[in-house]
C-alpha cells in the first residue's frame, strides 16, 4: 500500500469511531517532518482515546507499528507517528486552539467527508 492509500486507510478507521472534520494535509513539498498529517476531531476524551486506539490496533493487526505516540495522559490531542504519516486526534476545543490547518496553511488539503448526517438512500 502506498502512502496515499495508507492515509485513506487511517481516515476510514477514524470514521469507524465517528471521528469528524477529517483533513489530510500533504506536506511533501513543505517539510521533512512527514509526508502527510491527518487531522480529525472528537467530542470527548473517551472518543479521542477510542479513535487513537482503533487506528493503532487495526494497523498493528496489519503489521504496521506506531513509531511514537503522545498525548494519552490528557486525551485532548493524541499524536500517532507512522513516519510518513502523522495522525492528530483532537478534542474539538483543542483543535480550534492549536489550529494546525492555519500553521500549515500552504499545504494542499483533502477533506474526508462522512456519511453520518446524510439521509438514507431510497431506491
Amino acid at each position: 500500500m502506498d502512502t496515499k492509500e495508507f492515509t485513506h486507510r487511517i481516515a476510514d478507521l477514524i470514521l469507524s469511531k465517528k471521528g469528524y472534520d477529517i483533513k489530510i494535509m500533504d506536506l511533501q513539498k513543505l517539510s521533512s517532518i512527514s509526508d502527510y498529517f491527518i487531522i480529525c476531531s472528537a467530542d470527548s476524551d473517551m472518543q479521542v482515546k477510542a479513535i487513537a486506539d482503533e487506528v493503532d490496533k487495526k494497523l498493528r493487526k496489519d503489521g504496521i507499528k506506531c513509531y511514537h505516540r503522545e498525548g494519552y495522559q490528557s486525551l485532548t490531542w493524541v499524536i500517532l507517528d507512522y513516519f510518513d504519516v502523522v495522525v492528530h486526534v483532537f478534542k474539538n476545543t483543542a483543535r480550534e486552539y492549536y489550529n494546525l490547518e492555519r500553521l500549515w496553511g500552504d499545504a494542499p488539503v483533502e477533506e474526508i467527508k462522512d456519511d453520518f448526517d446524510l439521509p438514507p438512500v431510497v431506491e
